[in-house]
């Protein structure tokens, strides 16, 4: 199955978890983005809105009344495959799931869920993705999303968000933007969206933010060797310089031997055409001569 993220302003969107305070500003700041929010989730919900739209007490009947095809799930971590499962049998098929900490097992059954029924699954642990210009699901900065050609993709939300408005800044805005999140059992891995950017005509170029530990990086350059991508590829690297030893953050940045180390990311990379940048500076500075 080829992973399509693209979803536009008419996209029928339900939040899950509406009720409370994380739902209930961020489906706020989602709606005056443009994302079509037709209603919300909360379990034993009666006839109640949150910011002009319904809830209702589970997806079955959201979908019923509203159409829905895309969730944002914002409930605890011991709540997600829950909500996840009630989303799926009620037919959507696109899940974007922000909450970090789930459970690894839950998260391996969720993956075994999503991918049985062709569901598009980002997350766990993501700030979310966006097409710019049209919707974005999950708590993406506006400031950042400025419509353009450039693919982005990211384990880092902090650096992802800091990216993505200093290219702004510079003229250059991105095509779809997908935050793979940083827990180790995830959805949607950079190398799974390979095939979708590679025959995307709206993206020229692509833009990933890694980070040391994981081998999501190297997965990926497997996959751009494998698919022969032709448009040009970029890289930043979060991690360089810390000690021998130390890790990211995220609970999917381990190392295994030599695997994950950045200079093991990096030979996978540069071996696949990608263009390795060692700062935020350098990176802009690269992109615009490229695509400015």
């Amino acid at each position: 199955m080829m992973i399509n993220p693209r979803i536009d302003r008419t996209t029928p969107v339900v939040v899950q978890g509406i009720t409370g305070r994380a739902g209930q500003l961020h489906s706020r700041l989602m709606k005056q983005y443009g994302t079509n929010i037709v209603g919300g989730v909360s379990p034993g919900a009666g006839s109640r809105e949150v910011n002009g739209v319904p809830v209702f007490a589970d997806c079955a009947r959201a979908v019923a009344k509203t159409g829905a095809r895309a969730s944002v799930l914002l409930v605890g971590a011991m709540q997600l495959l829950e909500a996840m499962q009630d989303a799926v049998t009620a037919g959507i098929r696109y899940l974007v799931t922000p909450t970090e900490g789930m459970p690894v097992h839950d998260a391996l059954k969720a993956w075994k869920l999503t991918r049985d029924t062709g569901t598009v699954w980002v997350g766990a642990s993501t700030p979310g993705m966006a097409v710019p210009g049209e919707a974005k699901l999950g708590f993406l900065p506006d400031d950042s999303l400025k419509p353009g050609p450039l693919g982005l993709m990211s384990k880092s939300g902090t650096l992802s968000y800091e990216a993505g408005y200093r290219l702004a800044q510079r003229g250059v805005g991105t095509s779809v933007w997908v935050g793979v999140g940083g827990d180790p059992v995830k959805g949607t891995r950079f190398a799974d969206l390979v095939p979708f950017y590679a025959e995307d005509p709206q993206t020229t170029a692509l833009l990933i933010i890694g980070e040391i530990g994981g081998d999501d990086e190297e997965e990926f350059a497997q996959a751009l060797s494998a698919q022969r991508f032709t448009k040009p590829v970029f890289a930043l690297i979060a991690g360089r310089s810390a000690p021998e030893g130390v890790t990211m953050g995220h609970a999917g940045a381990l190392l295994y031997d030599s695997h994950g180390t950045y200079a093991a990311k990096r030979a996978a990379l540069e071996a696949a055409g990608v263009r390795l940048f060692v700062s935020l500076n350098e990176m802009v500075e690269g992109i615009r001569s490229k695509l400015g």
